[in-house]
């Protein structure tokens, strides 16, 4: 009894502190942002841009898989895991950019708009955002302990997590321009449908906006 209570104190202890590692980057990352990266808009500055604000939007809602994965392996492997799962969404920052260059205007933003809010209703996206909700299931399916196979499992996620949201990274970028106000809703929207109960109603209300949000753009 001594010992399975040891056990569990020490898991909930690496669960603790994981948590707060995790958090407390995201925390510093929305810090830099708010700061300010300079104004310079070309690849490198935009390139350092994306990968802070990904780290600030999209850790939060990793947090379940992190802090389970810790659970099991080292504290090298789980952040290797963090590490992977980031890296998926900055190299997403070269498409983003050559978004951000070649597409403006309002009839782009309202499309962008449009086309996330219809996304939020596909099969396609329930699918890629079950296995977002299923960290546990994920790493049973999966499971690597060593920093290498930590970094897979990430990545991994990260494109499914990828599937999930990229159309509402679309709008982040074509019709939010990368906005921090932009950015912290649509974290906090990511968020919900991925770790909050209810996603079905999440999901639905994230798309109702966006449609609304498409329909006034084309008012305007």
């Amino acid at each position: 009894m001594a010992v399975a209570s040891e056990v569990r104190t020490r898991l909930t202890h690496q669960a603790w502190v994981t948590g707060a590692a995790v958090l407390a980057v995201a925390a510093l990352s929305w810090i830099v942002l708010v700061a300010g990266l300079g104004d310079a808009m070309g690849a490198p500055a935009f390139l350092a841009a994306w990968l802070v604000m990904m780290a600030a939007m999209m850790l939060p809602s990793a947090l379940p898989l992190v802090v389970l994965y810790r659970r099991g392996a080292s504290s090298a492997a789980t952040a290797a895991l963090a590490a992977g799962y980031v890296a998926v969404w900055g190299a997403v920052g070269v498409a983003a950019y050559g978004a951000d260059r070649a597409i403006e205007g309002s009839y782009a933003s309202a499309g962008v708009l449009a086309l996330a809010g219809l996304y939020e209703l596909t099969p396609a996206k329930a699918r890629f955002l079950r296995v977002c909700r299923s960290p546990l299931n994920f790493l049973m399916t999966r499971w690597r302990s060593t920093a290498a196979g930590g970094f897979r499992l990430g990545a991994e996620h990260g494109l499914y997590c990828l599937g999930c949201c990229w159309a509402l990274m679309a709008v982040l970028v074509v019709a939010a321009t990368m906005g921090l106000a932009w950015a912290a809703v649509i974290a906090l929207a990511v968020f919900a449908e991925k770790v909050l109960p209810a996603e079905r109603f999440w999901r639905f209300t994230t798309a109702a906006a966006l449609l609304a949000l498409a329909a006034a753009s084309l008012a305007a």
